[in-house]
């Protein structure tokens, strides 16, 4: 598990954004059964790829006039049990982080692993995330 002075100011990039964190498989079996759609960053201290997804992630929400009904945020390697639940709701997906994940009434829609993150820039990622948005929101 990372030291929560590494991960919390990563974590502070997202929740102080307006996404909520989900810490516990009840909160993310709860937060997927609701209906709508439900944006979920996976995060990670991976320099590489989470430095231009959190950025890509947040630039989409803000720039675009569709949005996810739900913003939600859950830490690789630190929120343990909650990221195995939601792994669960991934398949067949294999682990990956960072990630992004689309919902929409509880099921799967669009999903952005760590390798079509990695090497892009944010605005790429986001212009990825705006045109799922304008799909499924």
């Amino acid at each position: 598990m990372y030291p929560e002075e590494i991960v919390i100011p990563m974590k502070e990039e997202l929740t102080d954004n307006g996404f909520n964190e989900l810490l516990t498989p009840s909160e993310v079996d709860e937060q997927l059964k609701q209906s709508g759609t439900t944006l979920v960053m996976i995060n990670s201290v991976c320099g590489c790829s989470a430095g231009t997804a959190r950025p890509g992630v947040l630039m989409a929400v803000a720039n675009t006039a569709k949005k996810p009904d739900h913003l939600t945020t859950a830490f690789a390697g630190f929120d343990v049990d909650a990221i195995k639940k939601l792994r669960e709701h991934l398949l067949p997906y294999p682990p990956s982080s960072p990630a992004i994940a689309l919902f929409k009434d509880g099921q799967l829609v669009h999903f952005i692993e760590r390798h079509q993150i990695e090497g892009r820039p944010a605005q790429m990622i986001a212009h990825n995330l705006i045109a799922a948005f304008d799909q499924y929101c």
